[in-house]
């Protein structure tokens, strides 16, 4: 198929944007006559002009296009609407034989009919209207269809029927092209001949690779030193001076598609761009890069902190086990001395004298030290371990302390004092704290910080604030500023004016007050049924017995009809190869469309390649042994349509579109209608705890692994979330 000029739209999207509908419900919809309306049609003498007028008028009316025009673009009249006009006027589809035999008469009948209605036809004059609105629409995408959609809205409010679907799409062009040019000007417009000149350096090589490849390789393990070249970087980007308004001044998605190509495209790509474009990708990126630089650099300092306790805890734990063997024998010298205490004052003996002779008075002061010893092991606390690793958190903490700023609110003022404190001792290299230095922390470090002469010892003070901290952040009362994940809670919720036309939608009370009011009277009702119902005894499989609730698990029983049934539709499956399937899926379902040039937005001209590519990521095969075992292409290609065209969000649109396909399958309705869900999570162990040591879950401890979750419908298919 040769490639259009000015590509925008796929043959799908181009056929979906004047489509005729062949559903009953959306024909009914849609092309219903009014009174009035059977009143126009019913002026025309003759039958067939009766229902080519019925067929202009709905055709006008949706998509917004003349008779003539779509039998142009179609090459015939659909069936199902034509059938549907002749059922409402008690007509035949056949009594439209020669209606369209003479252009001048649906010509004349389209302008009519268009006058009455208020519509009229586009002109060369409205080219630079729908450029326009492409150019409005395409602010916050790239997405043709999004695009041309808009183009098409805009000529629908002016009261102007649409023209070919090759002229809207040059349109969308057009604007797309303005829209991106606008966007880039509006990030980088207000950047000093200083910055420009910082952005422009970045491109100059440093030590084998330029200082933007640089920037792109944020360390992975958690190591002091990396929490030090993370910082690092993360001055080189301050160091710049970008201010994060910048990315207000374009839509988020604009902004987010630039991300993901400076992210994704490599350094010496990015150079290649046009100085605008270029600018504005570094500007964009830098802009990403600060927030995780900073989310890494704390995240990698949590492990950090959480591994030195741990150690200090398993350190603990070690030095208690040793004393097991001690344990047990000074346990039996205590029972041998209560035993010898017994005797004594049921016999009226003396006790000291008896406790000598059956334990040994030698034996009992000799024991008292190792008593003295495991008592103390056991009551230890961790932070008193912990500071045996005190150099270890010196490494990194002065550095992340002075180069974040935290903040929190009232409810956290001690912790930033305690922050504070720590960061004017560093400055200063003072090593004595002051009587009256914060402690944030819990009342039981409190009495292990300060000491029995009443001075506060400096190593475990630092160590507890530090420690403090990182709970600070977990919990989210102490939020960084310029982070993603340690930002302020409030900052994850819609604004007010956002929030208020989904509230009304959803027909929620104005606040939250009242919504969990209403839903704490339900919740009471809920019970009371449930009680009373639990009281008679009719709830099927709950019980209520020796004052316990009982339920009775659900198991899934397989009949043997239904085993036999199964094996038989296996049976009939065919056995394909999964690359044929894959080229089956591709050809039913049109998935390929959503895999376009991170750059260019263009579709994949190979689909060899890039079903290949999408197989190796799918069983983790790797692209060279993919390639290996490909017949048709290279681990060259393959290579390039990995960096080119996977991505999140490629694969975000391809699982809509199957998904949408899947919905359209009449079969997939005997399960359900989609709107029911069942959520789950599968935790997959890694075989060790690598980088994240120091993380501790509450469902599965300190193992090392991840948790997926996903939610699929009753239609046996996971949503498009």
């Amino acid at each position: 198929m040769t490639k259009r000029k000015h590509q925008l739209l796929t043959e799908s999207e181009r056929d979906h944007i004047l489509a005729i509908p062949t559903e009953r419900d959306h024909l009914a919809r849609l092309y219903t006559f009014e009174p009035s309306d059977i009143e126009i049609i019913g002026a025309r003498r003759e039958r067939r002009n009766q229902l080519g007028v019925a067929l202009q008028l709905a055709l006008l009316r949706h998509p917004g296009i003349t008779l003539a025009q779509l039998i142009q673009d179609r090459g015939a009249i659909p069936h199902d609407l034509a059938a549907f006009a002749a059922e409402q006027l008690g007509l035949h589809v056949t009594d439209l034989a020669n209606y369209a035999a003479r252009d001048q008469t649906m010509t004349d009948h389209a302008r009519e009919l268009a006058a009455r209605l208020g519509l009229r036809g586009p002109t060369r004059a409205d080219i630079p209207f729908m450029i326009e609105a492409a150019r409005k629409t395409a602010w916050a995408t790239d997405k043709g269809m999004t695009i041309a959609t808009g183009v098409v809205t805009a000529l629908r409010e002016a009261r102007i029927l649409l023209p070919s679907i090759s002229t809207i799409e040059r349109a969308s062009s057009a604007g797309r092209a303005r829209a991106r040019k606008q966007v880039a000007y509006a990030l980088i417009a207000d950047l000093s001949t200083e910055q420009v000149h910082a952005l422009d350096q970045l491109f100059d090589d440093a030590g084998g690779m330029s200082q933007l490849a640089s920037l792109k390789t944020i360390p992975i393990a958690a190591k002091p030193d990396h929490i030090r070249q993370i910082l690092d970087r993360l001055r080189q980007v301050r160091k710049i001076g970008i201010s994060p308004d910048l990315a207000g001044r374009i839509h988020e998605d604009r902004f987010r598609q630039y991300v993901r190509e400076g992210r994704a495209s490599p350094a010496y790509m990015i150079e290649r761009y046009i100085p605008s474009r270029r600018r504005a990708t570094v500007v964009a990126f830098l802009l990403d890069l600060e927030e995780r630089l900073t989310d890494s650099a704390l995240e990698m300092a949590d492990k950090l902190i959480g591994s030195i306790f741990t150690r200090a805890k398993n350190a603990q734990a070690r030095s208690y086990a040793t004393t097991s063997k001690n344990v047990a024998r000074l346990m039996l010298i205590f029972r041998r001395t209560i035993d010898a205490l017994t005797d004594a004052v049921d016999t009226g003996e003396d006790p000291i004298e008896a406790l000598d002779a059956s334990v040994g008075w030698n034996t009992l002061l000799k024991a008292r030290p190792e008593v003295a010893t495991i008592a103390e092991t056991a009551s230890l606390d961790p932070l008193t371990v912990a500071a045996d690793r005190y150099a270890t958190l010196r490494k990194f903490a002065p550095d992340l302390l002075e180069a974040l700023k935290f903040k929190a609110g009232k409810g956290s003022a001690k912790t930033i004092a305690g922050i504070e404190m720590l960061r004017d001792l560093n400055r200063s290299g003072k090593r004595d704290l002051p009587a009256d230095a914060p402690m944030p922390f819990r009342k039981e470090w409190r009495k292990i910080v300060v000491g029995d002469d009443g001075k506060i010892n400096r190593r475990l003070w630092e160590i507890a604030t530090i420690a403090h901290l990182r709970n600070k952040l977990r919990s989210g009362d102490v939020w960084v500023e310029r982070s993603a994940g340690y930002r302020r809670f409030d900052s994850y919720l819609l604004s007010e004016p956002k929030a208020q036309p989904i509230v009304s939608a959803l027909g929620l009370p104005p606040t939250a007050g009242e919504w969990l009011e209403q839903r704490g009277r339900e919740l009471d009702w809920r019970l009371k049924k449930f009680a009373q119902r639990l009281k008679r005894d009719a709830l099927e499989g709950v019980r209520y017995r020796d004052d316990r609730l009982q339920i009775s698990p659900v198991r899934t029983i397989a009949t043997l009809d239904a085993e036999a049934l199964a094996n038989r539709l296996d049976a009939m499956m065919p056995r394909i190869r999964i690359t044929e399937l894959l080229h089956e899926v591709a050809q039913e379902t049109g998935f390929l469309v959503a895999f376009t040039n991170l750059r260019t937005g263009e579709p994949c001209p190979n689909e060899n390649a890039l079903l290949a590519t999408i197989l190796a990521d799918a069983t983790n095969l790797g692209l060279s042994r993919m390639a290996a075992a490909s017949q048709g292409v290279t681990r060259d290609q393959l290579l390039w349509t990995h960096d080119a065209y996977i991505r999140d969000d490629s694969y975000r649109a391809a699982l809509a579109v199957l998904i949408n396909a899947h919905h359209r399958l009449p079969f997939s309705r005997i399960w359900g209608d989609g709107t029911t869900s069942s959520s789950d999570g599968q935790f997959f162990r890694g075989a060790k705890r690598g980088a994240s040591g120091g993380d501790i879950n509450a469902r599965y401890g300190v193992d090392h692994g991840f948790s997926f979750y996903t939610h699929n419908s009753d239609q046996r298919a996971p949503y498009h979330v």
